[in-house]
């Protein structure tokens, strides 16, 4: 039953016929034979224009477009297809029915053919299931055969517009339509949900048009940048299946082809607009226009309608988001009492172990701090024995007086055979100074007594008889 639900859905949607009785009659008159049915119709329905709906979803009588301008190319330009009148009527239908059995029995002899139709169409069956344009009952079949569908599908995109890159991204401009690398129906299902119209393009590699077309219209700076701004892209190649398949379906007659395509109600899609032949990016760019203005009151609908589907699912979302917060209340209170009563405990634990260490850090900084004096007290003691007593004054005694940064003076007589280093000692010994790094400075002239001169003796310094120096912190 499924697989009779998917074939009677993808009939209508090819042929174009809304009545489902008669779709019946057909495939069963060709022993459901899908392929069969629809080229014995095509092929006794080729003087009648495509069924789809060519007007916009606001229109609600048909209107014929004009044809377009003539091309810059040279050719002759090519109107595009005005919309048809109804399809005939049950009576024909069943009257003709003979002839197209008679006719698609005749075709039985294109075997090879007839399954790449056959195999093409399985897959735009199933697309059509897929994003609801099908039989919601074809929807529970092998989800391993759907994986292999789908990924068909945008794997023969993603290889089309591999090669328009390869033929024409290396022409000088880097401008394109940017193609949507999936299947035909999942680039119109991304078309409504981003609520824009699908642009169709379908390449004909072996046209003479084709490369100047694609250089010199799709490649157009000017014309990209409209589509990729106003519409979602989708190309297909005629040697690919669904490129192929594509074109049977819009009946594409004359290349380059392309097309404006929207999903319509009752499993159908709508062609707005299709251009044939080759045209100029300004005809193309004045078609399109036209055919964004038509459609922009459907579309702007058809947004008021989501975002208020939006809204409506969010304020459902909102509410049982707040039902959920009010049962969950309680067990939040007992949580944040739970988990307030261990953070006070943590606090005061290690407020305990911080108040232990500050203790002991005060204790160790007190004891360091008297072993600190202690030693600077010996080292001053054992500084000042080491001078020895004072000498008296003599021709070989030197007298020298030493100036703190304070102001202090001190003043001392040494033997004039003593170093530099015991006037340091001497210094030292003092306690005067709570700093370790200093330098003994002679004014006039000025002369700094580092380590390179404490070997020296107060005679060799030139300090004898009488020296005068000051403390200079470094």
């Amino acid at each position: 039953m499924v697989d009779v639900a998917d074939k009677l859905a993808y009939f209508q949607a090819i042929t174009g016929l809304e009545d489902p009785d008669l779709c019946t009659q057909i495939l069963q008159a060709h022993n459901w034979d899908l392929e069969l049915a629809i080229s014995s119709f095509t092929s006794n329905h080729n003087n009648d224009p495509l069924s789809y709906s060519s007007s916009t979803a606001t229109a609600t009588t048909s209107t014929v477009v004009e044809p377009p301008i003539s091309s810059n190319y040279g050719s002759d330009s090519t109107a595009i297809a005005p919309v048809a009148p109804p399809p005939p009527g049950l009576g024909w239908k069943i009257i003709t029915l003979p002839i197209s059995i008679i006719s698609g029995s005749l075709r039985l002899i294109s075997g090879a053919v007839g399954f790449g139709f056959w195999a093409a169409g399985s897959i735009f069956s199933y697309s059509l299931g897929f994003v609801g344009f099908g039989s919601n009952s074809g929807r529970g079949g092998d989800s391993s055969a759907q994986l292999v569908t789908v990924s068909a599908a945008s794997r023969e995109a993603l290889e089309f517009i591999a090669q328009f890159e390869r033929d024409y991204g290396g022409s000088g401009s880097s401008s394109r339509p940017n193609f949507v690398g999936e299947g035909f129906m999942d680039a119109l299902t991304r078309s409504r949900n981003s609520f824009k119209l699908l642009f169709v393009y379908l390449h004909s590699p072996d046209h003479p048009d084709t490369p100047a077309f694609c250089e010199g219209t799709l490649c157009s700076e000017v014309f990209s940048a409209f589509v990729n701004e106003n519409f979602v892209a989708w190309g297909g190649s005629l040697r690919g299946s669904e490129g192929f398949k594509m074109s049977n379906s819009l009946k594409a007659s004359r290349f380059p082809f392309c097309a404006v395509v929207m999903p319509a109600t009752n499993q159908r899609i709508a062609l707005l607009q299709q251009v044939e032949g080759p045209k100029s990016p300004e005809e193309m760019l004045m078609t399109l226009q036209r055919v964004l203005e038509e459609s922009a009151p459907v579309l702007v609908a058809a947004r008021l309608e989501a975002e208020e589907r939006t809204t409506n699912m969010r304020l459902r979302e909102e509410q049982d988001a707040a039902y959920r917060a009010a049962l969950e209340a309680d067990q939040a209170r007992e949580r944040q009492l739970r988990e307030e009563q261990e953070r006070l405990e943590r606090e005061a634990a290690e407020a305990e172990r911080k108040r232990k260490e500050e203790e002991e850090a005060q204790e160790r900084a007190t004891r360091e701090a008297a072993e600190k004096e202690a030693a600077l007290a010996r080292m001053r003691q054992e500084k000042a024995l080491s001078l020895g007593a004072e000498p008296e004054k003599g021709p070989n005694v030197t007298q020298v007086l030493v100036r703190f940064p304070t102001g202090e003076r001190k003043e001392r007589r040494f033997h004039s055979t003593a170093t530099i280093q015991s006037l340091y000692d001497y210094v030292d010994s003092l306690g005067c100074l709570d700093v370790e790094n200093y330098s003994l400075v002679s004014n006039f002239p000025r002369v700094v007594y580092g380590t390179d001169k404490l070997s020296l003796s107060l005679k060799e310094a030139g300090l004898h008889p009488q020296a005068s120096l000051f403390v200079e912190l470094n």
